[in-house]
């Protein structure tokens, strides 16, 4: 097998491809042969040692693959050999095989590419259990998105429009903004790069404005820094701002700002729910699959690198270029 490699802790430019041994399954494990792994932030992370995962080196990101099932371990009778599956991997993706948890895997439709699969467990999981179980989201309500033309952020434009909820997508270009009003935005904000103590009353104004009433009331942020104190108070009563990311850095929130709204600041741990509340992950992902066949959610991929070039995905990623999901493919 191959497989990108982190040796030494640093950024994209530090992956190298190299040789491994084949993998083989231990006991409640697939090995997978892997076609396609989406791209996502936390792998710009954990090359670096900034992610809570630290796995021991060499190792290879890629937390998300899809693929075929070549072998089965001890302990494994819901998945079989020649089935097309996702992996939830954690690392180890960036290759051409990964062995993983068989109860981390999920057969996917005969009908979803491999590319379109590998993007939709992390993205969409994390947004649809972030509107659905942490806001509680109802219809008729308004959303905000900041960072909305990532993956995430594309994953929550639909989900949120799917539940029928008014969107207001916040990205930091036109470009963002016209590929959000594509994907069914109702409302867009272009944001500056670097938001001053003036910008932020600007940029929460503009928020009002656009929710009408009082403010929004859901905040989902993918993003954090300067971005997420104009946003907390933008909201409006009985809001819920959803904490997802922090590639603008982690905020620090005046929390009178909670009493005088009566609004609440909700973490979102994808992860952590998907290993706490493995039967309501399993609901939430015949919901995504529901969804996918209605045609009413569906990953935008916007670049595909081979194997070979997993770096420059993620270069691209941690630029902020992104609009919706990378793919690294795997031949």
């Amino acid at each position: 097998m191959k497989a990108m490699l982190s040796k030494a802790p640093g950024g994209p430019e530090t992956l190298v491809l190299e040789e491994m041994e084949d993998p083989t399954p231990g006991k409640k494990q697939v090995v997978i042969r892997v076609h396609a792994a989406g791209v996502n932030f936390p792998d710009t992370l954990i090359i670096k040692d900034l992610y809570q995962m630290k796995p021991p080196r060499p190792f290879a990101p890629g937390g998300e693959i899809a693929g075929d099932v070549v072998a089965v371990g001890e302990g494994v009778s819901h998945l079989a050999v020649g089935d097309r599956v996702i992996g939830m991997t954690g690392f180890g993706g960036f290759a051409t095989h990964v062995a993983a948890d068989a109860n981390r895997c999920i057969k996917i439709p005969d009908d979803m590419p491999y590319d379109e699969a590998a993007c939709l467990v992390l993205t969409y999981g994390t947004s649809h259990h972030a509107l659905k179980d942490r806001a509680e989201i109802r219809a008729g309500e308004s959303l905000l998105i900041l960072g909305a033309a990532g993956g995430v952020g594309v994953a929550a434009i639909e989900l949120g429009k799917a539940a029928g909820a008014k969107v207001i997508a916040a990205v930091s270009s036109e470009e963002k903004a016209q590929f959000c009003r594509d994907l069914g935005a109702d409302e867009t904000i272009i944001y500056d790069r670097d938001l001053d103590r003036d910008g932020q009353k600007e940029f929460s104004a503009q928020i009002k404005k656009l929710a009408g009433g009082e403010g929004v009331d859901v905040v989902y942020d993918a993003v954090g820094g300067n971005y997420a104190e104009p946003a907390v108070r933008a909201l409006a009563w009985k809001g819920r701002f959803l904490v997802v990311g922090f590639p603008a850095g982690i905020p620090k929130i005046p929390l009178n700002l909670t009493l005088l709204k009566g609004c609440q600041i909700v973490g979102v741990f994808w992860g952590a729910h998907t290993m706490r509340e493995p039967e309501k992950h399993a609901e939430n992902m015949g919901d995504l699959f529901r969804l996918y066949g209605e045609g009413k959610i569906k990953p935008r991929i916007s670049a595909t690198y081979p194997l070979e070039k997993a770096g420059e995905a993620l270069q691209l990623l941690e630029d902020r270029k992104v609009l919706g999901k990378v793919v690294v493919t795997v031949e």
